[in-house]
């Protein structure tokens, strides 16, 4: 049996746990439900329903609580995904943004549940780890005015063309 991580991201929604996770595992291909924890008599939920669901994507482990429209999500704290090529960055904002998402600033994004993320292409850190100071401060400038990242347009701000 593998062992259960020892930090587990826990969010909080209002009571769309279960539809969050599931639009969570329809982006994420690979990802699982671990368990489910439903509402009994005298909880704080419809006795029958989602209290808490553990899962997992990418090989992350989450848990996901129908606890109340008490807290709600903020940009203090995202998700960063590293992707590998424009093709999954292009993908992954589609899916995200999708049906009530927004838009941020710098590869960030809120999702139709409101929580934040980071679409983040891995040749972002070879650019701003480049040798060329001036390239780096090019780059930094061009993903300043960018919504969704594009590792061509920042490749070329670094190379100066």
């Amino acid at each position: 049996m593998a062992a259960k991580q020892k930090i587990t991201p826990f969010l909080w929604f209002d009571d769309n746990a279960e539809e969050a996770v599931n639009f969570y595992l329809s982006v994420f291909k690979g990802g699982k439900i671990i368990d489910v924890s439903r509402y009994s008599e005298g909880g704080r939920g419809k006795p029958g329903s989602v209290m808490v669901m553990e899962f997992e994507i990418e090989g992350q482990r989450f848990s996901a609580l129908n606890g109340g429209p008490i807290f709600k999500f903020n940009e203090a704290i995202s998700l960063s995904v590293s992707c590998e090529s424009q093709a999954e960055v292009d993908d992954l904002w589609a899916k995200l943004t999708a049906d009530g998402g927004a838009e941020s600033q710098c590869g960030w994004l809120k999702d139709k549940y409101g929580l934040s993320w980071q679409i983040v292409p891995s040749a972002l850190s070879r650019v701003f780890k480049g040798p060329d100071k001036a390239g780096v401060k090019r780059a930094m400038e061009a993903m300043f005015q960018m919504k969704k990242l594009d590792i061509a347009t920042l490749e070329r701000a670094y190379a100066g063309k």
